[in-house]
């Protein structure tokens, strides 16, 4: 469940116009004469207000028109709302839209499904408009200081994620994030690649431990990605995973991780070229040299660690040495730029 909001009195004006000229709502239900009042007291209140009758159109409208936010009602013929909230929030263009579900059902199964597919709220029919109005001033406020942030953080060329660790759904990420995950992941959507899924789990755990978190490296030819676990956000960011006097579930942690990208072909060109060793060679021993096991290396280049031992059997008699060891003080003494401490 999402962390409690404090809405504005419903006394008071419910939607400043100077925040709410000009933005779009999309109003989604198959009866929409059924929802007049509240069409006529969002345009009073300076929304523009678009309405779609069924769930494909609805899914259209919000790609077209990128709505500040969604009204969606729960239940209706053909694609009901749960699986229009799922779609627009496994798409980059609109997984951003806060989605307010409207539901004449309050059982505890309904209001849980509207949240997992990623609603931020609901209310219940029959709708009252000025309540409407207050939970949507919250929500579009909430959500352009998002937007606000992530294009900060684009800006200055940050790639920052966030991701929940139980379901491994993928909350908000920068354009810089999203393209290094396609890149070195081949992922695309709402959901983080399986790779950092598992790693963030581990960590996560460790965190609860009391153990420092550990980076994700994935390299792929001189380019390395390492990505490194920041903060814990959101309710559960004030307090212990550990701590048994609280009913908080782990898995629904959103965890804040960053993203960074370097660029070591010189080095791997140097590891080639005075020793003689083929590209893959020269990124196994890159890594071993860092002191990293045959597990790790096998993780970071997408091979077995059996396969590491064999690129190893061909790599020693190439240095001329005999251990790991001895493999790692040749590197460190003939390589200029590398050290031990990267990465």
């Amino acid at each position: 469940m999402p962390p409690e909001l404090s809405y504005p009195p419903l006394s008071s004006s419910p939607a400043p116009l100077a925040h709410a000229a000009g933005e779009v709502v999309l109003i989604v239900d198959d009866l929409p004469d059924n929802l007049s009042l509240l069409h006529d007291a969002l345009d009073e209140a300076g929304y523009t207000v678009l309405v779609a009758t069924d769930g494909p159109s609805a899914i259209a409208r919000a790609r077209q028109a990128r709505p500040a936010i969604v009204l969606l009602d729960a239940l209706m013929p053909g694609m009901d709302g749960f699986e229009v909230a799922r779609r627009l929030k496994a798409e980059p263009g609109t997984a951003g839209i806060p989605i307010v579900f409207m539901t004449a059902l309050t059982e505890t199964e309904h209001v849980v499904a509207a949240f997992s597919a990623g609603g931020v709220d609901y209310v219940t029919k029959p709708l009252q408009p000025r309540e409407v109005l207050a939970r949507i001033a919250v929500h579009t406020q909430a959500a352009r200081l998002q937007r606000q942030a992530r294009n900060a953080l684009d800006a200055f060329g940050h790639a920052t994620l966030v991701v929940r660790a139980g379901d491994g759904r993928l909350l908000w990420q920068t354009a810089l994030a999203r393209n290094l995950l396609r890149d070195y992941f081949g992922s695309e959507g709402s959901a983080a690649p399986v790779p950092l899924i598992d790693w963030l789990r581990s960590q996560a755990a460790g965190v609860a431990r009391g153990e420092p978190p550990q980076q994700l490296v994935s390299a792929r030819g001189g380019r390395r990605l390492t990505l490194a676990l920041h903060a814990m956000t959101g309710e559960l960011a004030e307090r212990s995973l550990g701590d048994d006097d609280t009913d908080t579930d782990p898995d629904e942690a959103e965890w804040l991780i960053v993203a960074s990208e370097s660029d070591d072909a010189a080095v791997l060109e140097s590891l080639m070229g005075q020793f003689r060793l083929t590209a893959r060679e020269a990124e196994v021993l890159y890594w071993v040299a860092k002191g990293k096991t045959n597990r790790d290396v096998g993780d970071i280049l997408g091979a077995s660690p059996r396969t590491v031992t064999k690129h190893m059997e061909h790599i020693l008699p190439k240095l001329g040495v005999e251990t790991r060891t001895a493999a790692a003080a040749l590197v460190l003494a003939r390589v200029p730029g590398f050290s031990a401490s990267r990465g």
